[in-house]
């Protein structure tokens, strides 16, 4: 989850920069524990979410290109990396967690594999790409209206694969994201204070 903005519940920390935890639940890393400084209280998303995502994204996995933006802990593009996603691309503003995603790719021998990038999404974004994604994971800070214009951004900057799959993670209390005409809502869900929505880009859009 992005360390930008405020959670319900969660409040900003004061003096030394803790250490977070996640764990990689399945795959090539399962199981492996990592650390990222805890800024701003992030937290990775919750195991039980986690598991549900990645049942939904099973058949989409292998071999993807995937971006992870508002990347925070890194927990969902590695979880994609550890179930066969080839590529991963990070983006986030924190230096120091952008610091920690390179230091736990080195650890996990997976470098070649990934890329962190310190900018801001909406700047990223808009630089386009030549490399489209079939996986596209989006946790922005709640309470910013930043979910449509980042969507807007994806499908006008070429970064979505032909029957590519977005996750756009927000509150509970918010209402749907407002999205292009081509993304279909594929799979959604609540928990406690989250909503998960997954939107698939209709092949012949």
């Amino acid at each position: 989850m992005a360390p930008q903005g405020t959670r319900p519940g969660k409040s900003r920390r004061k003096g030394p920069v803790e250490q977070g935890q996640l764990r990689l639940i399945a795959g090539e890393w399962r199981r492996r524990q990592l650390q990222f400084p805890a800024v701003d209280g992030v937290r990775p998303t919750p195991d039980r979410v986690r598991e549900t995502l990645f049942s939904w994204l099973l058949p989409q996995l292998p071999g993807s290109r995937c971006l992870d933006l508002f990347a925070g802990s890194g927990v969902l593009g590695l979880e994609a990396l550890s179930r066969g996603a080839a590529f991963a691309t990070f983006v986030d503003q924190s230096s120091g967690l952008c610091r920690a995603l390179r230091d736990n790719l080195a650890l996990l021998n997976a470098s070649h594999r990934g890329e962190v990038q310190q900018q801001s999404c909406q700047d990223f974004l808009a630089r386009g790409t030549d490399s489209p994604c079939q996986l596209v994971f989006m946790d922005p800070p709640y309470g910013q209206g930043l979910i449509a214009p980042l969507c807007q951004a994806l499908e006008h900057h070429g970064w979505l694969a032909p029957g590519a799959m977005i996750c756009v993670e927000q509150e509970s209390t918010a209402v749907a994201p407002v999205v292009p005409p081509r993304w279909q809502l594929h799979r959604h869900k609540q928990a406690g204070q989250v909503s998960v929505f997954l939107f698939q880009i209709k092949e012949n859009g």
